[in-house]
């Protein structure tokens, strides 16, 4: 699911386009290795002394690993790919969700102040923490998980400026 251009004006056009960084998705994937690895054990090694016919325990056993797969894996994945932070010429565009979506645009002359933070293991990595607070009713937004955090940074104050200019 790609971020929708028609939501931009005219004018408008889209310089960086992310998603949460990849290392959000370790955890799920860790978790996809373990349900996998608990249902070939349970599946393939149940031993008969449970007290279940072997094939219903072994039903519910596959049913139990597939719905672990869906919530462990499937919807972090789907919460990943369908949250985008996108920057363009004239705004900060946040939007995320699967069945329900939710969003946030704030005009780049809002923007009072952009921050980051990033952790040793998030340097190494490559992402951080975005804070953006506006003049907006709703204050600051927390962007976790940004790629490259400190370009992204750069690129808004950069584009921020330039809008002062324009207007000022």
């Amino acid at each position: 699911m790609g971020f929708p251009e028609d939501i931009l004006t005219d004018d408008e056009h889209v310089v960086l386009n992310l998603h949460p960084h990849w290392v959000r998705l370790v955890g799920p994937v860790l978790a996809a290795a373990a349900v996998l690895a608990a249902a070939v054990l349970g599946v393939f090694f149940m031993p008969d002394a449970l007290g279940f016919a072997q094939k219903p325990a072994q039903y519910l056993v596959l049913i139990a690993a597939v719905v672990g797969l869906f919530y462990l894996t499937v919807l972090p994945w789907l919460r990943w790919i369908t949250t985008h932070y996108v920057v363009t010429s004239e705004r900060v565009v946040l939007r995320e969700g699967v069945l329900t979506r939710t969003g946030r645009d704030i005009p780049l002359v809002r923007i009072n102040d952009i921050a980051f933070h990033h952790t040793l293991p998030e340097r190494i990595l490559g992402s951080g923490t975005l804070t953006i607070e506006s003049a907006g009713e709703r204050g600051q937004v927390v962007l976790i998980s940004v790629p490259h955090v400190e370009k992204v940074h750069q690129t808004l104050y950069e584009l921020r400026e330039e809008q002062y200019r324009r207007i000022g």
